[in-house]
This record gives structure tokens, C-alpha cells and sequence, in this order.
């Protein structure tokens, strides 16, 4: 997992540049280390390449050939250490669709919100 229990590396998949820059600075400002990819094609390909993601904050609507909750659970399933928050101002997925000890939280959010449930899922995990 990401640099250290407390503060993961934080994956942000968000197509709309503004929302995703929020929540990445949101999440910087309390103290996590982000990267931003736009599509759930691309958080894919910084996840194969990369050991040291620790949580997947990830939309629900994009564009492309896979949303938010079939990322979440192709994430799951490979790497099923990661922790998972997803999110939607439009959609309000199914418990069923979200991972087993993932979260749903709807938009808009305050950005201290995602930290706070990030912090809630270590601690869940510890």
C-alpha cells in the first residue's frame, strides 16, 4: 500500500479536469499523496504499473469503455488490498455494486469528506 498506513497513495479517477483538481487538492491539503487519471482505461494502466496505490477515488459516470463501479470491481478483484470510494452526483450505485468494504459518497462533497472516509476505511482495515 501507498507511502504509509495513515496516508495512502490516493488514486482520484474523475473526467471533468475542475472536480477532479478539487478533490485532488482537497485530498493533498490533508496530507495524502495523489495522482489524477481521467478515465477508468487510464487509472487501469497507472495501476498496473504502479505497487504503491493505496485507495481508488473513482466516479461513477465517465466516459470510455468501463464507468466507475466496473472499475471498482475489476479493481477489487485484482487488487483486493485497495480500498475503494466511489462517487456520483447522478447515480446512487447498489450496495451490491460497491466492493466489499468500499464506500459510496454522493456529490457534491466537501473535500475534508473524502479524506475523513479514507481515514475510517485504515482504519477499518488496521
Amino acid at each position: 500500500m501507498g507511502r504509509d498506513s495513515k496516508h495512502p497513495l490516493v488514486l482520484v479517477v474523475e473526467d471533468e479536469p475542475f472536480v477532479r483538481m478539487i478533490a485532488a487538492e482537497g485530498l493533498e491539503d490533508a496530507g495524502f499523496q495523489v495522482i489524477e487519471a481521467a478515465t477508468a482505461d487510464d487509472a487501469l494502466k497507472i495501476l498496473n504499473a504502479r505497487d504503491d496505490v493505496g485507495v481508488l477515488f473513482t466516479d461513477v459516470n465517465m466516459p470510455g469503455s468501463v464507468d466507475g463501479v466496473e472499475l471498482a470491481r475489476m479493481v477489487h478483484e485484482r487488487w483486493p488490498l485497495l480500498r475503494i470510494i466511489i462517487t456520483s452526483g447522478r447515480d446512487r450505485p447498489q450496495r451490491s455494486d460497491i466492493p466489499e468494504e468500499g464506500r459510496f459518497v454522493a456529490k457534491p462533497y466537501r473535500p475534508g469528506e473524502v479524506a475523513s472516509v479514507i481515514s475510517e476505511l485504515i482504519t477499518d482495515a488496521a
